[in-house]
């Protein structure tokens, strides 16, 4: 993608657009962008080809869905809205220029959204999500009402995207396909660097330049925020002192800006203690567990020191952070087994999400049920994708999601299973979506904990996992019943 063709974050406004349509706009960023507009008051229409879960909140806010790919979605529309999913021969994009209508892509839209806002910019390899959401929370806890959009949903706010009233904007910036260059931030914050998207980089020496690129295009009156103990990070802020860049660090390393001590992470959740220049924070908690979900939360705590709010804000709004959706995400209990959602693919965040599973799993078992996340990436790391999956004590394997991409013989999940370090009668590969369920209501026993792992479609199993673990009980299905997360299923009335 050449970045370079794109608008830059203030060159327009978001009433500049008109009536905006978005292709696509049930997806999770797409949906949230959508969200952001109609909550700013801008008319938006969007085409979809599936029932997506935010449709609905979508068409209570005012926005017009159109569950087809037609041209005449296109009547009355200023602007039409593409992401990097959507292909330029798409009929609705090839429309859209024989008119003469404005074409934005995802990120540009976003950018639009931002000016005339601070913007506090969330990239990284892993912890983009949660990290967003932690930095959201404490802003509203401080009082300052920041608009934002993340790639994901917090739990207790229902929602990914939301217009504020306030100074600041907080956006979740994808490197993926180099599209966060375009965004002009006051604050970034790199959670960490490591190889990843290769196939738009080529290798982790582009990747690491294109985050120092992006680190550059901060506010000289803004900050930049990393992590101490990420070996990518550190090379970052290495990078950019030299320039003469306002960098500053965090993490459990002596040198760290922001350093932690005494970090504990249980199934209640993680807790450490916070310094900075000498000075105390106190303790800081969270309610859910993960060590990783601490080094998340510190980089919240320094960006809010920075920008002068009170840490006691940070503090109140970590202690009761709900979690996002999809980021450890508990689905419910079922005859005795737990079930969790987890959006990790990358080795890394699946290796740190497994091992704090681990941790709430104690003396049960742990099984993953696993759905790779394009080929390109299986392919690459799949020695070290099948090492983070050996960490469980069962795995049940689904195909490659890939949209878009055809496998060659010998790649995909044949190829990964094989190598995942597990007695043969501890892993199976299972080609059918439909046959999973019955597969881990085989396998779990009371005291487990099963956890979806992987592409977006896999978190649509999970309940259907519920339903097959109450089934062996003989009790209604999730569709009739309500899973009490404390370990009862009670019936719905």
């Amino acid at each position: 993608m050449n970045t370079a063709q794109f608008t830059p974050a203030g060159t327009l406004t978001a009433e500049d657009l008109g009536r905006i349509h978005l292709i696509g706009v049930g997806g999770v960023g797409m949906s949230g962008l959508a969200r952001l507009f109609l909550t700013r008051g801008l008319p938006v229409s969007g085409s979809e080809l599936r029932e997506w879960p935010s449709l609905a909140g979508l068409r209570a806010l005012g926005g017009t869905i159109h569950m087809s790919h037609e041209v005449s979605n296109l009547d009355g529309v200023d602007t039409v809205v593409y992401s990097s999913a959507i292909p330029q021969d798409h009929l609705e994009m090839v429309e859209a220029r024989r008119r003469g209508l404005r074409v934005l892509h995802r990120s540009e839209a976003l950018a639009a959204a931002m000016t005339g806002r601070r913007t506090v910019a969330v990239a990284g390899t892993h912890g983009k999500t949660t990290t967003t959401s932690m930095v959201t929370m404490v802003l509203q806890q401080a009082g300052a009402d920041p608009s934002f959009v993340i790639g994901g949903e917090i739990s207790e706010v229902g929602s990914g995207a939301h217009h504020g009233t306030g100074e600041y904007f907080v956006v979740e910036a994808d490197e993926s396909d180099r599209s966060f260059l375009i965004y002009r931030p006051y604050v970034s914050i790199i959670t960490n660097i490591e190889a990843d998207h290769l196939n738009t980089y080529g290798d982790l020496a582009n990747l690491e330049a294109t985050f120092a690129e992006f680190a550059r295009l901060t506010d000289p009156d803004g900050f930049i925020i990393t992590c101490a103990d990420d070996a990518g990070g550190r090379r970052l802020a290495e990078t950019l002192r030299a320039d003469g860049r306002r960098v500053w660090t965090y993490g459990e390393s002596p040198d760290a800006d922001l350093r932690l001590s005494e970090m504990i992470s249980s199934a209640q959740g993680v807790r450490y203690l916070a310094e900075i220049d000498g000075r105390s924070l106190g303790e800081i908690r969270l309610p859910i567990p993960g060590r990783h979900m601490g080094l998340n939360s510190a980089s919240a705590v320094l960006a809010a020191y920075l920008l002068g709010l009170p840490v006691e804000a940070a503090e109140a709004a970590l202690g009761a952070f709900p979690g996002v959706r999809r980021r450890f995400e508990r689905k419910g209990v079922a005859d005795g087994v737990l079930v969790y959602d987890e959006y990790a693919y990358h080795p890394t965040s699946m290796t740190l999400a497994l091992q704090t599973l681990r941790e709430v799993a104690g003396e049960g078992r742990l099984i993953v049920v696993f759905q790779p996340y394009r080929l390109y990436r299986t392919r690459d790391l799949q020695a070290e994708i099948a090492a983070a999956l050996g960490i469980a004590d069962e795995l049940v394997l689904l195909e490659v999601f890939g949209p878009g991409e055809l496998r060659q013989p010998g790649e995909g999940s044949a190829a990964l299973i094989e190598a995942v370090p597990l007695p043969a009668d501890r892993k199976v590969f299972v080609d059918s979506w439909d046959e999973v369920p019955a597969e881990v209501a085989r396998r779990a026993r009371p005291g487990d904990v099963v956890v979806t792992m992987g592409a977006p479609p896999i978190s649509l199993m999970g309940d259907q996992l519920v339903d097959a673990l109450l089934a062996r009980t003989g009790g209604p299905t999730a569709v009739g019943a309500a899973v009490d997360t404390d370990g009862a299923a009670a019936t719905a009335g």
